[in-house]
């Protein structure tokens, strides 16, 4: 058997931060630029997103990582850790990337990074990836999804074809954490304030119940990935919605760590699509 070829690192970027802005109380925003964004551009996306690297405690690489050498000279410990995080907004004339952070306290990575962020620090990326934007040919969108989903979501409201029809649901924890949306005509966005309910519950419940508009859907549902499993399957199941007119994934999985969850998802996905196709 031929030896596969060595995996080849990705290409590392570098940027620093410019400004940031606490959108709500969980959500801050950390504008990017500098030098290193000269060549960055984006595919027209609106779930364009960016893996954010973070050097482990002690180590002696400097920004941008030489992702490369780091992983043909140091030990898998002291790699980089990756974090995937949405392009909310790209301003190509200043050079200024914009990307959301859910933020709760020190817990997890990148949102302490963000919150205590400063104008002048520097920052590692690999990307940008993406896959989504809303389609004029659509007759209607479906757009529902978790704060976390909340820049993706509200990047997408701002290129909505001209005179779309939207239904948008948006789960948050309470009205604090609610943002001002651009909402063109045709575009009703609903707030759903989870409160003590386990995340999602509130999104299923709301998508379920929709009386569907005539005509063809183009869906974008993104969050937790337990109720992206449910809306996904009420979607293809009850609603036989093909695959091609769905952008559905789950960004995180409660109870997991965004690493733990990254080693499992593309399994899990699958798992879910062979047992939702057996049951259709």
């Amino acid at each position: 058997m031929a030896e596969r070829p060595a995996r080849q690192a990705p290409k590392a970027q570098g940027a620093q931060v410019v400004r940031t802005e606490r959108i709500t109380p969980h959500m801050v925003r950390v504008v990017l630029g500098g030098d290193g964004l000269a060549d960055f551009t984006l595919a027209g996306f609106t779930d364009h997103y960016i893996k954010l690297c973070f050097a482990p405690e002690g180590a002696d690489y400097a920004h941008p990582f030489d992702m490369a050498r780091i992983r043909e000279e140091y030990p898998r410990e002291q790699w980089p850790t990756t974090r995937t995080y949405t392009v909310r907004s790209w301003d190509p004339a200043a050079r200024e990337m914009a990307v959301d952070f859910v933020v709760h306290g020190d817990e997890g990575l990148a949102g302490p990074w963000a919150a205590r962020a400063v104008p002048g620090d520097q920052v590692t990326f690999l990307g940008p990836g993406g896959g989504y934007a809303p389609e004029a040919s659509a007759d209607w969108h479906l757009l529902a999804g978790d704060e976390s989903a909340l820049p993706a979501i509200a990047a997408a409201l701002e290129q909505m074809p001209a005179g779309a029809t939207a239904r948008v649901f948006v789960e948050v924890p309470d009205a604090a954490e609610e943002q001002k949306l651009l909402t063109p005509d045709g575009v009703e966005v609903t707030w759903l304030h989870r409160g003590d309910r386990p995340v999602g519950e509130l999104l299923t419940a709301a998508v379920t119940e929709l009386e569907f508009p005539e005509g063809e859907v183009q869906v974008f549902v993104h969050g937790e990935a337990g109720f992206v499993k449910e809306i996904r399957r009420h979607l293809r199941l009850e609603r036989q919605l093909p695959l091609a007119r769905l952008s559905i994934s789950g960004y995180w999985r409660l109870g997991q760590n965004d690493d733990a969850w990254r080693a499992v998802k593309r399994e899990w996905n699958e798992q879910v699509e062979r047992e939702q196709e057996s049951a259709a």
